[in-house]
């Protein structure tokens, strides 16, 4: 007998799922808002970063470059760079969304992190015909915006004596490393993807003496552009295959 899906269904199942990939976001959140105001921001506009920016990683960097008193013109294009992989996650999930009417665009495209693309994206690739997989989306990029926005809210009132190099003490940052590693291996269903992966994590650790966080953003693009090689090559590879079997007798 098919399963029935409803709103309410998915909606709730979206909620079980992403919740194993929170486990980090207590401990990222904290010291986001403890760091933050270390920074010189104002726990208002910490607490805003969290509210209506909602980028862990880009939040992090804007602001240790705020402390450092990097010019904004900077910042912008740092953590817009950062968050570039957006455009490639939001083109992946764009056939499974295109029906949907701009009151569902806004915000689920507002919402979107790395942890609920890893989550939905299998979701909509799923073979069934249920009509409602955006409420598992909904409901996934719900529990990962309350979780985070709590958590910045303790950091900023309880947590201002935790610092950055706390969570090497703390065994924090391994909570962090277990949730990304669970959400990027899973993704990796091809040589493009692996190479890419390994491009990037090899680069992002080479060039991490970078300042203001520049080797990060060289990793992206590195493992961007070895992903896109190693597609080209196969593609190459597989056309030049395919002639050669054509041209054997039969």
């Amino acid at each position: 007998m098919a399963e029935h899906h409803t709103r309410r269904s998915e909606f709730i199942a979206g909620i079980r799922d992403t919740f194993p990939l929170v486990v980090g976001d207590p401990a990222y959140a904290l010291v986001f808002g403890a760091l933050a105001v270390s920074n010189g921001l104002s726990p208002a506009a910490a607490m805003g970063f969290s509210l209506f920016v909602y980028a862990g990683s880009a939040q992090f960097i804007a602001a240790g470059l705020v402390g450092q008193g990097v010019n904004m013109a900077l910042i912008i294009f740092t953590t817009f760079v950062v968050n570039v992989r957006h455009v490639l996650y939001g083109t992946t999930l764009a056939p499974h969304m295109k029906h949907l009417p701009q009151r569902w665009l806004l915000p689920l495209g507002f919402w979107l992190t790395d942890e609920t693309f890893a989550v939905v994206v299998t979701r909509y690739n799923q073979p069934d015909t249920s009509a409602f997989k955006h409420w598992y989306h909904l409901g996934s990029s719900a529990i990962l915006y309350l979780n985070w926005n709590l958590w910045t809210f303790i950091g900023l009132v309880a947590g201002q004596t935790i610092r950055a190099e706390d969570l090497s003490r703390y065994g924090l940052a391994f909570a962090m490393d277990v949730t990304f590693i669970g959400m990027v291996v899973p993704q990796l269903k091809n040589r493009p993807m692996v190479l890419a992966a390994l491009a990037a994590g090899l680069s992002a650790v080479l060039l991490n003496g970078l300042p203001n966080k520049l080797g990060l953003i060289a990793a992206v693009f590195i493992g961007i552009g070895v992903g896109l090689l190693a597609e080209r090559f196969m593609k190459s590879e597989n056309a030049t295959t395919t002639v050669e079997m054509d041209g054997m007798p039969s």
